[in-house]
């Protein structure tokens, strides 16, 4: 039984680039509130449906600010991961590479 955590490296871009996704999700998110607004008007001359959009917007604002620099914190460290799991490979493989010259020395087998 393996001890480690076997994650490929497809599996951690793809993760990376859901998670910068959602941050740019976030980011547009104060924005579509302004267009939803705007679309709700006011139907029959009432404000309360636009009104009650604002004010979760107020009290939603804060909370995706905070989740959003959340995510970023994790989308910084997959992101880290990957690069330094794919250097290592890249280290340890060059380390491993045997040369054409060195297969002469090299035990054969009988």
């Amino acid at each position: 039984m393996s001890d480690g955590v076997l994650i490929p490296y497809e599996v951690l871009n793809e993760l990376n680039g859901s998670l910068k996704q959602i941050i740019v999700e976030f980011e547009k998110a104060g924005s579509r509130a302004n267009d939803l607004e705007q679309a709700i008007g006011t139907p029959y001359e009432r404000t309360g449906l636009r009104d009650q959009a604002d004010r979760f917007e107020a009290a939603w604002n804060d909370k995706r600010e905070t989740l959003k620099q959340d995510v970023e914190e994790i989308q910084k460290h997959v992101e880290d991961v990957g690069t330094a799991w794919s250097e290592w490979d890249a280290e340890a493989s060059a380390s491993l590479s045997v040369d054409r010259n060195e297969t002469a020395d090299l035990p054969k087998e009988n």
